[in-house]
């Protein structure tokens, strides 16, 4: 097997990132920009997803930084907000998840108390990725 193949995809994946101010990470990359309310989803470094999403309204923070997903799971009520259902909840800080939501009229805008909020099918597929590798990184920025 040559590595000029390995070396020509590792190349690929740097140019990807270069210049975007997120660093280049393998396997699962889930980046939530808050100004846009998109989360883009990178899967060994290639876009696979884009879709938007709803973070913190007035009031509210979802926090900025770099996170390992933690805590998974298929169906998650939330114990501060009157068992609200969190399907396919993925904890990357404490109490703040990425999760599907029902009231997708809202997706797009500012709209939560701090998690990242996606439809029920994008929730899933994100949800179902991460399983699959193991885990996921998620990027959070304004």
């Amino acid at each position: 097997m040559s590595i000029l193949p390995i070396l020509r995809n590792a190349a690929l994946v740097a140019l990807v990132f270069v210049g975007t101010g997120w660093p280049a990470v393998a396997g699962i990359v889930a980046r939530v920009d808050q100004s846009s309310q998109r989360m883009r989803v990178y899967v060994d470094g290639m876009l696979a997803y884009d879709w938007p999403v709803s973070t913190a309204r007035r009031g509210f923070v979802t926090p900025n930084g770099s996170y390992r997903v933690g805590l998974m799971a298929p169906m998650w009520r939330s114990r501060k907000y009157h068992g609200s259902p969190m399907p396919h909840a993925m904890f990357f800080r404490g109490g703040y998840a990425i999760h599907g939501t029902y009231a997708v009229g809202h997706l797009g805008r500012r709209a939560s108390h701090g998690c990242v909020r996606l439809s029920p099918a994008n929730a899933r597929t994100l949800y179902r990725l991460t399983r699959i590798y193991g885990g996921a990184r998620v990027l959070v920025r304004n």
